[in-house]
């Protein structure tokens, strides 16, 4: 039954490998959370292509062994252990960026951290908060400020993968994650029309679930719908020669109809409940 519900609510993704090679043959694709999940596999997923792989994540030894393997294939690989949150190990990073002889064409920025919390045992845990803020906003905000000159040089591309918490209605336990997922995706897609004068494309993608070391902490999930990394990687491919401005679940108008109505009801419930309706 399980893998029914796979199927129908995700759908194989073509994948054209001569308009893949074509479009990445000789670039450099820079890609955070490379070291497990959607970033490893999208590594391994291009490693058959004459490219140059740019691989930042905290676990350095991960990062050794992806470079080893891929470098057995056609790409040649860059790693950089480096924690984004922290400020030193941020500036290193970008200085590494920049040192590089060819420049950069595509930012995947694939990184992230989700924490499912009631508020009421967050009160004296900010730090839930800066942290989610940390790697889901600043640090994308900041790697973009400083490679968009490199990217608009090389007329380059810019994938964020995001979630579809960020267009559904709100839901309790998720706050830090949501806020910090939303207020990147808003951010992009302000500055969107800019770049394209410039020259830069963009990508939004909205993934539903995905099974990645990501979501293990939360036990509800084990069971729960979800897309492979593997497959959430062949449609973060499929984007970098489609370059579509904006890619969803088709299912997704369907789920913010949904999520809306559930909220406004149980709005409306609450307010009748404490009027005595």
């Amino acid at each position: 039954m399980n893998r029914f519900i796979d199927y129908f609510l995700f759908r194989p993704t073509y994948l054209n490998k001569k308009k893949l090679i074509q479009q990445l043959d000789g670039k450099s694709i820079f890609i955070t959370g490379a070291s497990s999940g959607i970033g490893e596999q999208l590594a391994y997923e291009l490693a058959d292509i004459r490219c140059h792989l740019i691989l930042v994540a905290r676990r350095g030894e991960k990062l050794e062994e992806i470079k080893r393997d891929i470098e057995l294939k056609s790409a040649t690989v860059s790693i950089f252990q480096a924690d984004l949150r922290v400020e030193e190990e941020m500036e290193q990073f970008l200085r590494f960026l920049h040192s590089l002889p060819d420049g950069l064409d595509v930012v995947v920025n694939n990184a992230g951290l989700s924490i499912k919390r009631s508020i009421f045992q967050s009160l004296d845990r900010m730090h839930d908060f800066t942290r989610t803020m940390a790697i889901n906003y600043y640090a994308p905000v900041r790697i973009l400020l400083s490679t968009i000159p490199l990217l608009q040089k090389n007329q380059g591309h810019i994938i964020n993968v995001s979630t579809i918490n960020t267009v559904l209605a709100p839901v309790p336990y998720f706050a830090a994650y949501q806020a910090s997922k939303t207020a990147f995706d808003v951010w992009l897609r302000s500055i969107d029309p800019e770049l394209r004068n410039k020259g830069i494309s963009t990508t939004s993608i909205y993934l539903p679930l995905v099974k990645t070391p990501m979501i293990q902490p939360t036990a509800a999930y084990q069971n729960a719908p979800a897309l492979s990394s593997k497959f959430a990687a062949r449609i973060i491919c499929k984007s970098l020669y489609t370059n579509k401005k904006k890619i969803q679940p088709w299912w997704l108008m369907f789920g913010q109809m949904i999520s809306i109505f559930k909220r406004s009801f149980w709005d409306f419930t609450k307010s009748s409940d404490k009027r005595g309706l």
